[in-house]
């Protein structure tokens, strides 16, 4: 089952000092920044977004935050996704979530190849591999998985 996304906005909630509004060059449309590049992009507002957007209330209150993330109900969502930088549209919160035998989701490993959990025997287990591999970027997800499963670990 490949990741898919919940709109949490936590992978956005910290952005908004890499991503930011240069200018505004129409109603719905702006010029924002990669800060890290200094690449320009132009971000014009999703249609179905433009509502979403135009309440600027929530963003004062999260500064911190892509100046293009807004809450829809219950989720965090990007109001430029359709013409997002290729920054956001390459970045996966996700690589894989990793569950005990039994099927309880014990943690997961972000796209950088780092793992998350509470699980003492799962942390036991990779830093195990860890440190016997100098480096986890000569290892592949599916290393990692092959591993993992191999100590009766389910990853999906």
């Amino acid at each position: 089952m490949p990741f898919e996304c919940s709109c949490c906005g936590s992978c956005c909630m910290y952005l908004g000092d890499y991503i930011v509004i240069e200018r505004q060059t129409a109603p719905f449309v702006f010029i924002g920044c990669c800060v890290s590049t200094g690449t320009e992009f132009i971000a014009p507002i999703d249609e179905d977004k433009r509502e979403l957007f135009s309440d600027r209330s929530w963003i004062r209150d999260h500064p911190s935050a892509c100046p293009f993330l807004r809450p829809s109900g219950d989720m965090i969502i990007c109001t430029i996704h359709e013409s997002s930088p290729v920054q956001c549209k390459s970045y996966r919160c996700t690589a894989f979530r990793i569950s005990s035998p039994k099927g309880d989701v014990i943690g997961r490993v972000t796209g950088e190849l780092n793992l998350h959990t509470d699980d003492p025997k799962l942390r036991f287990a990779w830093d195990d591999l860890t440190t016997r591999i100098p480096g986890l970027q000569e290892i592949s997800e599916d290393m990692l998985r092959r591993f993992l499963e191999d100590r009766g670990y389910l990853c999906v």
